[in-house]
């Protein structure tokens, strides 16, 4: 028991000390104009997105920034994305509707619709954004702004990859539980000055919903053409982008940019289950081994607290509490949500076996194909 409680108590100051770290040195999206003003592509891959699709591209065309195109590739939709992206668009000349040419084999398929988009961009910084992500109307400006280093917020060089981690929606109790986990990652288990300075590429990440990348770098690291049948290929491109001695910088969308991912437990469970094998980098025995700790980190307190009444538990417990609070209150997360932790410990738990399961299933099912694991 004591052996249990000294790691869940160093697991937890090392994830705090990290958490403060970042806290300290995460950068957030800024308002602000830039003088100078690249021409922008905003590349969106859309499949099946019809619920979302219409209010994106209004977002997107009505944003405050004097050149870009927007670029949408319908991806075989099958409920009328198309059709409401056009009437959306309103004829406007900034907007392009491109179909997408049949999956080849060896391509997953967003990967082969942001390739797509790639080829069609002319812009001189490339943005890939998810079909669901919402833009508030100086999002493209602050962004802009914080690539070519004229925000606030800027950081001392301008970077070759700029993810926005945009902040979270969520509206379901599993949406409430779940979705929020990502920042918890982010804050407390990826310390954030490494991920900026260091050359390694164990401390890169990046979020598919929206990556920022400068024509010559992303050319230089072989584009999605490169990540072509890797799940979590935002990880991917990072990690090639560290690898090839470029600059990789992650920021806060800071209610800037936004995004409701899922919309229920269903779409919630698979969409994770769908990554989190992959993130765990393809191995059964790393993903048993990390639902393991979160167990001993933030399950086991509980209970000892539960047996026992001990004090060395019930500073764990608020520990483990107040980390996921604070992460919650950075994020513009809801912080009470963080006392159902043990509850999303378990959610992920479901989620990792739904996970496994597919694994030796021959792969997930999402939007209508089979994800296939890498080999």
């Amino acid at each position: 028991m004591l052996f249990l409680a000294a790691f869940a108590s160093f697991a937890l100051f090392i994830l705090g000390v990290t958490a403060v770290t970042n806290f300290r040195f995460f950068p957030r999206l800024t308002a602000a104009q830039p003088a100078a003003t690249p021409f922008v592509s905003l590349l969106i891959p859309a499949r099946n997105e019809a619920a979302v699709i219409g209010q994106t591209v209004t977002a997107l065309l009505g944003q405050q920034y004097p050149h870009f195109e927007v670029i949408l590739l319908d991806d075989g939709s099958e409920d009328g994305t198309a059709t409401i992206a056009r009437q959306a668009a309103r004829q406007d000349g900034r907007f392009h509707l491109i179909p997408g040419r049949p999956l080849p084999a060896g391509w997953l398929g967003k990967n082969w619709a942001c390739h797509q988009l790639s080829q069609a961009a002319q812009g001189e910084l490339l943005i890939f954004t998810d079909a669901d992500v919402q833009w508030q109307p100086g999002a493209l400006a602050a962004l802009v702004a914080q690539f070519t280093g004229q925000s606030p917020a800027s950081l001392p060089a301008s970077p070759d990859l700029l993810t926005i981690w945009p902040t979270q929606t969520t509206v379901t109790w599993a949406e409430r539980l779940v979705v929020p986990g990502m920042a918890l990652a982010i804050l407390a288990y990826l310390p954030i000055l490494p991920v900026h300075y260091a050359p390694w590429p164990i401390f890169a990440a990046a979020n598919g919903q929206c990556m920022a990348f400068r024509r010559a770098a992303y050319a230089a690291v072989g584009g999605h053409a490169a990540v072509r049948d890797q799940v979590v290929e935002d990880v991917a491109l990072a990690r090639r982008i560290k690898q090839a001695g470029l600059r990789l910088r992650m920021v806060d969308g800071n209610r800037l940019i936004g995004c409701r991912m899922y919309d229920g437990w269903t779409a919630v469970r698979d969409g994770f289950a769908k990554n989190i094998l992959a993130g765990h980098g393809h191995s059964v025995p790393f993903l048993l081994v990390s639902t393991l700790f979160h167990w001993l980190v933030f399950l086991f307190p509980w209970g000892w607290l539960a047996a026992k009444g001990s004090l060395w538990a019930l500073a764990l417990v608020l520990a483990g509490v107040g980390l996921r609070m604070a992460t919650a209150v950075f994020t513009h997360q809801r912080p009470l949500d963080a006392l159902l932790m043990p509850i999303s410990v378990l959610l992920f738990t479901r989620i990792a076996a739904q996970s496994i399961w597919w694994h030796y299933r021959g792969g997930p099912k999402w939007k209508g194909r089979t994800v296939k694991r890498e080999a």
